[in-house]
């Protein structure tokens, strides 16, 4: 079932090329963090380009439960008067965060070191995914947590009235636990200090520069090293939200395997510990072109143009994964076009996503003719070359928005259509995905139509 309502399953045919102008929505890693930074602010912050799916909707009405007033004013604005580090109210009513694991763990993070409690709730698929791995860092600071056994939600947090520094090793490269260490940092004093041993993506540590907070990176022997002054005022910020390369993935990766598109995706942002999975496309032979590129919001931006390419296998190192994490369910797609085998190591980090994304990328691909290897940490997709994936089978997707757009967009250059038994949770990130895409001329219907 739909993580908002009954199952929507869709079914996506053989495109004619795609061609035109994709203009997908703005980033939902750094629009969740410019609402709850903009609610930690003193003063309005004013977003411009925030995307409106559910899962930024469902962190924008927390920050309304713990007292800032957040304001929708139409075609992507909004604001935010913010409470101050520190000034989060005690919520009323449990905090659904839907099926967002980015906003749950960051709002976790960011209320843990006050003296208030919360409890957290989610979707099916959120409930079942673990929280033990923001909760164990949490509790150093000093605040308690109670939930389901694996420390599942749904799930209380009490924060903390003397919260202190702490020091903190992350075990696996994850952008979600690091910055939920340095939100509930923000309102303990002294220095709190995140250590990473590969770099995942940094737009807390930019944004909380940005909103002023001191912020200082290191690379050392020991790892990346992030060490933030806390207790500091944050100043409210007007943001331009860039457009979203986790979006831009869908678009570009159809592009460049239904045979004669030129898609161009512009404006998208281009900030390095998120672009891996543009450099491995054309490590593979993708014919991707950056236009235009800019400074904007302290974020680096450019027009992306991506055309029908003849792709080859490669081995996608452990190193790659912390800048595509997302990306490699729409990467297994694109390498079943490609000819020879790619090998995709260090990606455990899969199993506990929305859903298990490896085992659902694999079986998917296998209903759809593709031969696949795996083991905990590793895909390996066969590919077929250019046309040569049959097609045919009907996919589950876990209601998990990534798994079911990356199914919709392999049915654009199969032989036989691709059915997926849910497109209700698309809404959670990329809310205009089937009508953007067809407004390429991909052909996707919905079987209640």
């Amino acid at each position: 079932m739909s993580s908002h309502g009954a199952p929507i399953p869709m079914t996506s045919r053989k495109s004619d090329p795609l061609r035109g102008e994709a203009r997908v929505p703005g980033d939902k890693s750094i629009s969740h963090r410019s609402l709850i930074l903009g609610a930690l602010s003193v003063g309005e912050t004013r977003i411009n380009g925030l995307l409106e799916g559910q899962d930024v909707l469902d962190t924008g009405r927390a920050m309304r439960a713990f007292g800032a007033e957040v304001t929708d004013h139409g075609e992507g604005n909004w604001s935010v008067h913010g409470v101050g580090v520190g000034g989060f109210a005690e919520p009323d009513q449990v905090i659904d965060c839907g099926n967002s694991g980015t906003g749950v763990r960051l709002i976790m993070g960011a209320m843990a070191t006050s003296p208030i409690a919360a409890t957290f709730t989610g979707d099916a698929s959120l409930n079942g995914r673990p929280m033990g791995r923001i909760t164990d860092p949490l509790a150093l600071f000093g605040a308690q947590s109670y939930g389901r056994s694996g420390g599942r939600l749904p799930l209380t947090i009490l924060g903390t009235a003397e919260p202190v520094p702490v020091r903190y090793n992350v075990p696996m490269p994850s952008a979600q636990v690091k910055s939920a260490v340095l939100l509930a940092g923000l309102n303990a004093p002294g220095q709190t200090i995140v250590v990473e041993q590969e770099a995942t993506r940094d737009h807390t540590e930019r944004m909380l520069t940005g909103f002023g907070a001191v912020v200082d990176v290191e690379q050392t022997d020991e790892g990346r090293v992030i060490t933030l002054t806390g207790q500091p005022e944050l100043q409210a910020q007007d943001i331009v939200v860039p457009r979203d390369p986790s979006s831009a993935a869908f678009p570009v990766c159809a592009a460049l395997i239904v045979e004669g598109s030129d898609v161009l995706v512009p404006g998208i942002g281009l900030n390095p510990t998120r672009a891996g999975l543009f450099a491995t496309l054309r490590e593979m032979g993708a014919d991707l072109a950056y236009e235009n590129e800019r400074v904007e919001g302290g974020e680096p931006v450019a027009d992306l143009r991506a055309k029908f390419s003849d792709l080859k296998g490669i081995e996608v190192p452990p190193a790659c994964a912390a800048s595509m994490i997302d990306e490699y369910p729409i990467l297994s797609v694109v390498a079943a076009f490609a000819e020879g085998r790619t090998v995709m190591r260090g990606v455990k980090e899969l199993r506990v996503k929305e859903s298990d994304r490896i085992d659902a990328m694999a079986r998917g691909l296998e209903a759809c003719g593709v031969t696949i290897e795996e083991d905990e940490d590793t895909l390996i997709v066969h590919g077929m070359g250019a046309g040569g994936v049959p097609g045919g089978g009907t996919c589950a997707t876990h209601l998990d928005h990534r798994i079911a757009m990356s199914f919709l967009c392999l049915g654009m250059a199969t032989r036989k259509p691709v059915s997926i038994d849910d497109g209700g949770p698309i809404a959670t990130s990329f809310p205009i995905f089937e009508d953007l895409m067809a407004g390429l001329g991909a052909q996707i219907t919905r079987a209640n139509r």
